[in-house]
């Protein structure tokens, strides 16, 4: 196999990285750049810095090719779900787009299943409902009459709109339009009747390609601004748990379950077709798209966001590293207070520590002091939450989940995957960590017709990278706190 290299820009809600992986008989991943990326406060609303995030991306173009690298054998972006932003005439962006995380969508649900029925736009997308979905996103600007609807072209999700600044083409991958709430599941295309029946603009919505798909190629002003020569720009998975999915260097030998471990925690399995029923919509599960037409069957949990602004509330005393608050979350009591990680009030509160400790008080639970009490809580919390849902989906797909794969930043907490092997009572297998980016290049290849499929490059994956096992431990203890987490977690 001859060696070719791929860039995987990946970008996250925090952070983002400009990453160089090189394929031949193995896989070598190195991160070129990496930048913060911040919801920015503007006008009461949380918006993204759509151009200075690609900015971020060239200035890693840039310094690739500094490093004696050329020859590019694809460029493919993944981000995060749901966000989007508009083009108009002559190729121009509108606006920024706005933050998942902003207020604006709140109300929205409510007025959609006026028009709509939950259990009709449920039966469509088969899409997990979330206030912060796109399709209430994009309801709340219809009842707005937010101006920039009139000026519109194109609606574009994230990845989709540093394609489209790469190339000028406007397309949307499939894995990061399933998670807008506005595909038909079984269609895997645009579902008229919810546009028909919230009167949303159906004319803006591009076409949707598979992922592994050629966009065209790199502008030539980019390749004289970098140096670069790329001879495409490739639609990986473009949403970023596609992605980290897609290398998951899991074996068909077990039944396996995944753990994207991130800001955010998505844990689910993938099937071959959706699962839409009464039961998947009273449970509130989602079908998302992924690789080779699959689809990631999972639930949403809210992850390492409580324990990254609780860090970021202390920080301002001075610098906290992780080790030093998980070894002082290992000095405090198990199982002292416990939290419904998915409540509204940790959302986006302006104070997280205070959030965590109105929860303990109107739970009547002991209030977190220190700070290894509050990290402590979060991670059991997590813990028990995971053993919730690996529950509902033996109910659901009706066999049982016999390993768990931890995959992204969140599989380096050794002691949140322990709390997970405990409480879910199943071996947990965690890496790789740079699983999201892996994903990207691995679809990037099999396009490019270096890789026979997705398959072969989880094989590569699994011999490239190093993995960890937790074995379940203790867990009687385990099963008398999931009793009491399900009476906060009702509450």
């Amino acid at each position: 196999m001859s060696s070719q290299k791929y860039i995987a820009a990946d970008f996250g809600a925090s952070s983002g990285r400009i990453m160089l992986a090189e394929i031949d008989r193995s896989i070598r991943l190195k991160e070129i750049h990496r930048f913060p990326n911040h919801q920015i406060l503007n006008l009461g609303h949380y918006q993204w810095d759509l151009l200075g995030l690609f900015h971020e991306l060239k200035t890693g173009l840039s310094k690739i090719t500094n490093a004696g690298h050329r020859e590019i054998a694809g460029i493919g972006v993944d981000t995060w779900g749901v966000d989007f932003g508009f083009v108009g005439r002559n190729n121009v962006i509108l606006c920024n787009p706005y933050c998942y995380r902003d207020s604006r969508s709140q109300g929205m649900m409510e007025i959609a299943f006026e028009k709509f029925s939950r259990t009709e736009i449920y039966s469509a997308t088969g899409i997990q409902f979330m206030a912060l979905n796109s399709v209430y996103q994009l309801l709340s600007m219809v009842e707005s009459g937010h101006p920039v609807l009139d000026a519109a072209e194109s609606l574009l999700f994230m990845p989709d709109l540093f394609h489209f600044l790469m190339t000028g083409e406007r397309r949307s991958e499939y894995s990061i339009a399933s998670t807008s709430q506005l595909l038909n599941a079984q269609a895997r295309q645009w579902d008229a009747l919810i546009f028909e029946k919230l009167n949303l603009p159906r004319h803006l919505m591009a076409e949707i390609v598979d992922s592994g798909t050629v966009i065209g190629n790199l502008r030539q002003e980019i390749r004289e601004e970098t140096g670069l020569t790329i001879k495409r720009v490739i639609a990986p998975a473009s949403h970023d748990t596609a992605a980290a999915v897609a290398a998951v260097p899991a074996s068909d030998k077990n039944s396996w379950a995944y753990l994207s471990s991130g800001t955010w925690s998505l844990l689910g399995v993938e099937l071959q077709a959706p699962l839409i029923n009464a039961d998947t919509l009273e449970r509130n599960y989602t079908n998302e798209g992924g690789v080779r037409s699959t689809i990631r069957f999972l639930k949403n949990v809210t992850g390492m966001w409580l324990v990254e602004e609780c860090r970021r509330k202390w920080q301002k005393d001075g610098d906290i590293s992780y080790e030093s608050l998980l070894n002082e979350a290992d000095q405090s009591p198990p199982f002292q207070s416990l939290l419904n990680v998915d409540n509204p009030d940790f959302m986006n509160p302006p104070d997280m520590v205070k959030a965590i400790q109105a929860f303990c008080r109107r739970s009547n639970q002991p209030v977190p002091e220190t700070r290894g009490q509050f990290i402590r809580s979060i991670l059991e919390s997590l813990a028990l939450r995971y053993r919730q849902v690996i529950e509902d989906i033996n109910h659901l797909q009706g066999k049982p989940v016999e390993i768990l794969h931890v995959v992204g930043g969140g599989s380096q907490n050794a002691m949140l995957n322990q709390f997970t092997a405990d409480a879910t009572g199943i071996p947990v297998i965690a890496g790789p960590v740079e699983a999201t980016a892996l994903g990207n290049v691995i679809t990037q290849a099999v396009a490019a017709g270096q890789l026979d499929s997705i398959e072969q490059g989880r094989a590569l994956i699994a011999r490239a990278f190093p993995m960890q096992e937790f074995l379940p431990q203790k867990t009687e203890r385990w099963d008398e706190a999931s009793h009491r987490y399900q009476d906060i977690f009702d509450k």
